[in-house]
């Protein structure tokens, strides 16, 4: 999203070349690469733990930190592995949509209108709003020392990044469109303003 939003402000007339069907299924195959890669080495690190107790996991789906917490083995190593190779994606990734948002907001600094800065910044904004939320709450959850994990906590996190957040995906992208908008306003049976 923040390649395809650098495109689309930073050079308009070349987007249909910079967002062409290569470029687009490299991004998709870089991200489900980086996304199965850390599934499948945390998913190991779990595997590695020893069991002795108790199998109910108190947490409402099965994520690394409950499962950690659940081992009677040393968990150390586990830990430095989620947080290593966790840590490495978020830096990589958040820091690739900083300099993309960098580019864009240097960019619509040089326009001349304000409206044109507003519309820019506006199209920019549900996209920062939503990537923000997401990675507040996998940092909170996954780059923190062990010793401040709290069960409530880690459950209410927990809910902002796996329901919360696709749930305003559709809503901050969808009302953004003038038909969506006008629907709704239709169906509250009201003028749209």
């Amino acid at each position: 999203m923040a390649y395809d939003r650098y495109a689309a402000v930073c050079h308009p007339l070349h987007y249909t070349t910079l967002m062409r069907q290569s470029i687009c299924t490299g991004l998709l195959a870089i991200s489900w690469c980086s996304g199965h890669f850390n599934s499948i080495v945390n998913t190991a690190s779990v595997f590695s733990l020893t069991f002795c107790h108790s199998n109910a996991i108190d947490h409402f789906f099965c994520d690394i930190p409950p499962i950690q917490r659940l081992s009677c083995s040393d968990i150390f190593v586990s830990q430095l592995v989620t947080f290593t190779v966790s840590g490495c994606i978020l830096v990589v990734t958040s820091s690739m949509i900083l300099l993309s948002y960098i580019l864009i907001a240097s960019s619509v600094l040089k326009l001349h209108t304000a409206h044109g800065r507003m519309k820019a910044f506006s199209t920019c904004a549900s996209h920062l709003t939503v990537v923000s939320i997401l990675y507040d709450t996998i940092i909170y959850t996954y780059l923190r020392p062990s010793s401040r994990h709290s069960l409530e906590q880690d459950r209410l996190v927990s809910v902002l990044y796996t329901v919360l957040t696709p749930l305003l995906n559709p809503l901050i992208y969808s009302f953004r469109n003038k038909e969506v908008q006008g629907a709704l306003w239709r169906t509250l049976g009201k003028d749209r303003p």
